[in-house]
């Protein structure tokens, strides 16, 4: 894809993974817009992009907000050319003690949070025959993790997502691609590592984690290089091609730190 003088619309933008990925978007050229609920966040975020940047207010478990958001940055940029759905969060917790609330609203901002915004853009780019949607998933999105039991399921669903989204949409002009970051020193990270627990922490403890710039410019090197899985370190390239021949793998190395950590 070319970037220069696009009009891309990054949600979550305001801190972490979707920050800077919008501060690279900006750099390559493109028009970058913002969609975060927080509005002073949203104009220092603005500020940090550069000159330019449009941001609009919404909640992404919104629909109706966030089509009203994107139609108000369209007005002023133009319509949408490439979506980035950044927007998410981790609940970490023991299986037994999460609330059904708690799976509800994972599903609510890392499903329906990434499933709003590309309804919102996708009318436009069909109508066009051209355009670009990245999906945010997770390394967990390809392999459960301990502790992860609300969380992994709601981006195996961003995952599925990005994948009946391509099988439907690219013989018309749309490039749909989906990324799966690693642990990255976001401040939702900071947040989930308070009540994450230790066996999460155990199995988690030999990958460094990743600098949000890492996972931004790899995201949008993804978008350049029209790239339909976007990974960022060898451990999850191998998991995202190398599917049920790797998991067996991976689970007996996870069982393994559990059981040294004193998990019953």
């Amino acid at each position: 894809m070319e970037l220069r003088d696009a009009h891309a619309i990054v949600t979550g933008g305001t801190q972490g993974i979707g920050l800077a990925t919008a501060r690279v978007l900006a750099s390559r050229g493109a028009r970058v817009s913002l969609i975060a609920r927080d509005v002073p966040r949203l104009r220092d975020a603005a500020a940090t992009v550069g000159p330019g940047t449009e941001t609009a207010s919404a909640d992404v478990t919104d629909a109706t907000a966030v089509t009203a958001a994107v139609a108000e940055l369209v007005d002023r940029q133009g319509p949408c050319d490439l979506l980035v759905t950044a927007a998410g969060a981790s609940h970490p917790g023991y299986f037994e003690q999460l609330q059904v609330e708690d799976f509800r609203a994972q599903m609510d901002l890392n499903y329906f949070g990434t499933l709003h915004p590309i309804r919102a853009v996708l009318g436009s780019m069909l109508d066009r025959g051209r355009g670009t949607i990245v999906g945010i998933s997770s390394a967990a999105g390809l392999v459960g993790v301990f502790g992860f039991g609300a969380y992994a399921p709601s981006k195996y669903a961003v995952r599925g997502l990005m994948d009946a989204l391509r099988a439907e949409v690219e013989s018309r002009g749309v490039f749909v691609a989906c990324a799966f970051p690693p642990d990255t020193l976001t401040p939702g990270f900071e947040t989930e590592n308070l009540i994450k627990p230790p066996e999460t922490t155990a199995v988690s403890a030999g990958i460094k984690p990743k600098l949000p710039e890492e996972i931004g410019s790899g995201i949008v090197q993804g978008i350049e290089r029209d790239r339909h899985v976007i990974t960022f370190d060898a451990q999850t390239a191998l998991l995202a091609r190398g599917g049920g021949l790797v998991a067996p793998l991976v689970y007996r190395l996870m069982d393994r730190e559990v059981r040294k950590s004193g998990h019953p």
